[in-house]
């Protein structure tokens, strides 16, 4: 599959691969036929690469998403021609459903669904096991859920996180045998678990991490800038982030350019300059839980 990326390289379209899994996107707004037409003649040149080579595309699992407000996807639908037919709702990428309007809407209903199922049966089976392979079960089956891929997640209302905090709730009243009608903050606090939305900040924050060390992904490292002040001060080697000013107010604030920088920002000093991976998660968690529940 590896000669594909040349093909695509050549049609100006960014793409990213898994296994024989290849996304390929491009930005466009609904009068620019030319963004149109690079993805169908890079299409077609990846089918003629593949009947070349004795492979055959599969059309039934060709899907196009288009992303935007809805006035204008609906302009570009009418310009797709031919592609018009392979235009989907949602698409599901490594896992997770993303929709056109970007809210997740369907992820979080088919990880609540997964996630209560998965409950139940540990309950059945709670009575024969003791309390440390329960929270092993539930770390396995339930946190693991909420934890994959929460990064997209972030900027979503709170009614869409909080469905999934309700999960992350009804695993520690599992565990504990707690009550519905006791409050669920000093559970959460005796099992030292992070609300759902600081567990999505986590996870921010360690991929920014990671990319500034190198250790990340080149393309998110690339996307980081440091910030250079105009006057030398106290602070300015504090590893500070320049945050861009976002053009689109609610699509913006949740890209990870804008967000992650803003984030980071937000954290100590002491915990943007620690030393090891294992050093920055114990103090970044123990900062976020000071955060979510000390200073409450």
């Amino acid at each position: 599959m590896l000669p594909l990326g040349d093909i695509i390289r050549k049609h100006n379209v960014s793409f990213h691969s898994y296994a024989d899994d290849t996304q390929i996107y491009t930005s466009a707004e609904p009068n620019d036929v030319t963004a149109i037409h690079s993805i169908t003649n890079c299409l077609t040149a990846m089918n003629q690469w593949m009947c070349r080579n004795f492979l055959k595309l599969n059309e039934e699992k060709t899907e196009i998403l288009l992303v935007g407000p809805k006035a204008k996807t609906e302009m570009l639908t009418n310009r797709m021609g031919k592609l018009t037919s392979w235009i989907k709702p949602e698409v599901t990428s490594l896992g997770v459903i993303i929709d056109s309007d970007l809210n997740f809407k369907s992820h979080i209903k088919k990880v609540t669904k997964t996630s209560f199922f998965h409950l139940r049966n540990i309950a059945k089976v709670m009575p024969v096991i003791n309390g440390k392979d329960a929270e092993k079960l539930v770390h396995a089956f339930i946190s693991s859920r909420l934890d994959y891929c929460n990064a997209l997640l972030t900027g979503l209302p709170k009614s869409s996180t909080d469905r999934l905090q309700l999960i992350h709730n009804s695993a520690a009243r599992l565990l504990t045998k707690t009550k519905k009608r006791e409050h669920i903050t000093p559970v959460l606090v005796s099992l030292h678990w992070l609300l759902v939305t600081y567990r999505i900040d986590f996870k921010i924050l360690l991929l920014t991490y990671k990319a500034l060390n190198g250790t990340g992904p080149s393309y998110i490292a690339n996307s980081l800038i440091n910030y250079v002040q105009t006057r030398t001060l106290r602070s300015s080697n504090a590893g500070l982030l320049a945050t861009p000013r976002n053009i689109t107010k609610k699509m913006g604030d949740a890209a990870f350019t804008n967000y992650a920088p803003k984030l980071w920002n937000t954290i100590p000093k002491d915990i943007r300059e620690a030393s090891s991976l294992n050093i920055f998660k114990t103090k970044l968690k123990t900062f976020l839980f000071s955060l979510a529940f000390v200073r409450r």
